[in-house]
């Protein structure tokens, strides 16, 4: 598929939410206005995205995401105010940053944002930042968002110079999701063009400590079946859910993929796919989760709200990215992500629960949740999907996941426990 061929306008969503009259009559308006006004053209797959951790915290979490994903190490920059890590999967596949400030005294607005949350502030600086995608004019782009009031970051604003760079092009954060989304037409897969500061080497005490992480996934078989990043997920307040999609539409040429209700959590999970690729891991599906009911009506039903909680308590931002494990049976009897995930538990990895799913005769998916990063404060899921699945998610096993999730995400404050 591509984005100018794809029948934006004649998909009809899949699943059982309900959206509003304004959110059906905006979307088609969008996926109009992107076409007609050069969008579609301009912007191409995701190429990057980037996360941000607490100073010295650098090592330490590209360690963990070379035991627990496919991502493996490549190059590090030095800014006056970061150093900027990359690591690579597969070429087609977007690149991974990680920016370590110099000290732990840096603040810009994820330090100010995160001491608003009481189970963000302790990692006052690390938050997941948002994607990049691929754009060979930045500034024919600034010029038609803007025109639909799109804001950028120009020099002088932000306190970190890689969101004003000169091959890079950042929008200011969203008030509904709290990520950002860039644009730039660098290769990231040579990042030395990138503008991300000087080169520098990592000392051979830090590349043992990653080359650890290497070894032990080689050695485990690892590599083969950790394939890339499937999906990543946001989670944002009640109210907001419609206006977040609509956003992320305007400045990217994904489409509504659907959305369902899942009852047994008071939420929805909502999904927003990329046309130009048949392997979401080439431009992963965006996801947006949120409450049905907002906190103080759901105080009359008494029902879950743990998607909402975990706005409360960390503020709006990404909450998940998943990793897609190859589909098939492992010579040890298990299927491919039972196999992985055991071994990670092996090795420490600490699990919200049990997998969840089946996966015998017919298409089906199995998942399951990591508990929070210490590094990033994002869970890491593992997702198999069976016998082509194309579904791409089922109730049941969100269901499950965002229960097991909720319970780990809670915060004790006076007579309030959420």
């Amino acid at each position: 598929m591509d984005a100018i061929n794809f029948d934006y306008a004649g998909y009809q969503p899949k699943g059982d939410k309900k959206n509003s009259d304004f959110f059906e009559e905006y979307r088609l308006k969008i996926y109009e206005r992107r076409q007609s006004s050069g969008v579609n053209d301009l912007v191409g797959r995701m190429k990057a995205i980037v996360i941000q951790v607490d100073a010295g915290d650098g090592i330490a979490t590209m360690a963990e995401i070379h035991r627990m994903t496919p991502n493996r190490y490549h190059s590090s920059y030095l800014s006056n105010t970061h150093k900027f890590h990359v690591l690579h999967t597969r070429p087609e596949y977007p690149a991974l940053i990680i920016m370590e400030p110099l000290s732990d005294g840096y603040e810009d607005y994820i330090k100010r944002l995160n001491v608003l949350y009481p189970m963000s502030r302790g990692k006052p600086n690390t938050r997941y930042v948002g994607e990049i995608f691929d754009c060979p004019d930045t500034a024919a782009l600034r010029k038609i968002l803007e025109g639909q009031s799109i804001r950028f970051e120009y020099k002088g604003d932000t306190e970190n110079a890689f969101y004003t760079a000169e091959n890079v092009l950042f929008s200011n954060i969203s008030d509904f999701t709290g990520n950002r989304i860039g644009y730039s037409n660098g290769d990231f897969n040579d990042p030395a063009g990138l503008a991300l500061g000087e080169r520098i080497e990592l000392t051979a005490e830090e590349r043992a400590t990653l080359q650890e992480g290497v070894d032990f996934a080689q050695s485990h078989g690892l590599d083969d079946l950790m394939l890339g990043y499937d999906h990543m997920a946001t989670r944002i307040l009640a109210g907001e859910r419609e206006d977040a999609i609509l956003e992320f539409l305007t400045m990217v040429p994904y489409y509504f993929w659907g959305a369902y209700n899942i009852q047994d959590m008071n939420s929805s999970t909502n999904v927003n796919r990329c046309p130009t690729v048949s392997d979401d891991k080439q431009s992963p599906a965006k996801v947006f989760t949120a409450n049905n009911t907002p906190s103080f009506v759901n105080s009359f039903e008494n029902l879950p709200m743990p998607t909402e909680n975990f706005v409360r308590n960390f503020g709006r931002r990404m909450h998940h990215l998943a990793v897609e494990i190859l589909d098939g049976d492992h010579p040890s009897g298990q299927k491919n992500v039972d196999y992985v995930v055991g071994i990670l538990g092996q090795q420490g990895v600490p699990f919200l629960a049990h997998v969840v799913g089946e996966c015998k005769d017919s298409p089906d998916l199995k998942q399951i949740f990591s508990k929070h990063s210490q590094h990033t404060l994002l869970i890491t899921e593992y997702i198999e999907r069976c016998k082509a699945f194309d579904g791409f998610f089922t109730k049941s096993n969100v269901a499950a996941l965002t229960e097991a999730a909720g319970k780990d995400e809670r915060y004790q404050h006076g007579h309030v426990f959420d």
